[in-house]
């Protein structure tokens, strides 16, 4: 019986040629599934039509695009997903939503291997891998240019020698992955972590230095998730790609920055991620106005871990949900609406107000109508000093008794 393969296919080169190579090696029939996360690439027909045409038995596209936005990149923001600090996990959040639609299409045809086009040496092998372990460990996985050794010279000589439908010799000198939460750049010059960017690697931002009107945007959230944006309520996907294109046209979201890849290597990678890090920064803002202090403390350290497991390709661990678990319940009462400034490559929080806000004028205020009672105040830094008053007391008396 021919063994059946799903391919997680891209329409790029690399992809193209495992279609053909695949069935060769292990003699198999090769179902190519193509995922749109909103990459804003070629026409996914003409894609489609590519892997046909590249031998393909069957070739799937499936718009998740909704799902992508609504499922993955908002559960990033009530998590404030920044992995160091910095990146709003643009690749790894989609890979698990490929490896979902990848089960599901080798379930529906029968199939019994997996393939996809990662290199040994990058994060994206794990984070495939790591989620078909999790959702159907049955399956086999090939990674053709892991495995085979396959070159980008030896793809394209196998190209030309099977007359394969594709364009060999157009090549980027960068390595690029973009989808709706952001674009992702690296190798070619960016490899000496020295060398600038410049402005012909960046698409989904304009120049923040350049001269521009301020854009000013209210973001309404209900339970932690965006819903509206100046009112106007609309769905996850069609809210974000409108922040991207607010904010990027701002110059925001741009980042240069040298990671820690899971592999044990550190890799320079410039990232544009718009509505990624507005998002973020409007809702880190609402939550400083709604979470209670210690679960505020608290959440901070699950985001860092979350974001790691997640970038770490661990979306489906028991441990990943149970943090989740964690940020939902906080999420309840982080309803509101957040004022941001867009302008020179800088998302700032003008303004925020909540019904659900633990901020209290009467408490806060300096001026007439001060509700704080401050002959409270005495006593509390008595007590809160006191472990630290008896500290130093026994030091002094210790050193005392040494002299």
């Amino acid at each position: 019986m021919t063994e059946k393969v799903v391919l997680a296919y891209s329409g790029g080169l690399d992809t193209s040629v495992a279609i053909p190579y695949l069935a060769e090696q292990l003699d198999a029939e090769v179902i190519a599934v193509a995922i749109d996360v909103g990459q804003n690439g070629e026409d996914m027909e003409v894609i489609k039509q590519r892997a046909l045409g590249c031998g393909a038995v069957a070739a799937e596209i499936i718009d998740a695009r909704e799902e992508f936005a609504a499922d993955y990149c908002f559960p990033a923001v009530a998590a404030n997903a920044l992995y160091m600090d910095r990146y709003p996990l643009v690749s790894a959040l989609s890979r698990p939503l490929i490896v979902k639609h990848l089960v599901a299409a080798a379930e529906k045809h029968g199939a019994t291997i997996v393939s996809h086009g990662c290199t040994g040496k990058g994060n994206d092998q794990v984070r495939f891998e790591a989620g078909l372990a999790a959702l159907a460990p049955h399956l086999k996985v090939v990674a053709p240019a892991r495995d085979f050794a396959w070159t980008r010279d030896k793809a394209i000589a196998f190209a030309e020698e099977k007359h394969l439908p594709i364009d060999v010799t157009k090549k980027s000198p960068y390595s690029i992955d973009q989808n709706l939460w952001g674009r992702a750049v690296e190798t070619g010059f960016l490899e000496d972590i020295w060398n600038g960017p410049i402005e012909d690697i960046y698409d989904y931002t304009q120049n923040p230095a350049e001269e521009r009107e301020p854009d000013e945007v209210v973001i309404t959230f209900v339970s932690g998730r965006p819903v509206a944006l100046d009112g106007v309520e609309k769905s996850a996907y069609e809210l974000v790609k409108e922040l991207n294109e607010r904010a990027g046209a701002q110059g925001i979201g741009r980042i240069d920055m040298v990671e820690d890849r899971l592999v044990g290597i550190k890799s320079r990678e410039v990232y544009e991620s718009p509505a990624g890090i507005t998002l973020i920064a409007a809702h880190m803002e609402l939550e400083n106005v709604t979470i209670e202090r210690e679960q505020a403390r608290f959440k901070r350290t699950v985001d860092q871990r979350w974001g790691e497991l997640v970038y770490d390709g661990l979306w489906f661990s028991p441990l990943k949900q149970s943090l989740e678990t964690f940020v939902n319940d906080v999420q309840t009462y982080v309803t509101g609406e957040v004022r941001v400034t867009l302008h020179a490559g800088k998302a700032t929080v003008t303004g925020r107000r909540s019904e659900t806000s633990l901020y209290d004028f009467d408490l806060a205020t300096y001026d007439e109508g001060d509700a704080f009672d401050q002959s409270n105040a005495r006593g509390f830094v008595e007590l809160w000093s006191l472990p630290a008053k008896l500290a130093a007391a026994r030091n002094e008396r210790i050193k005392n008794e040494a002299e």
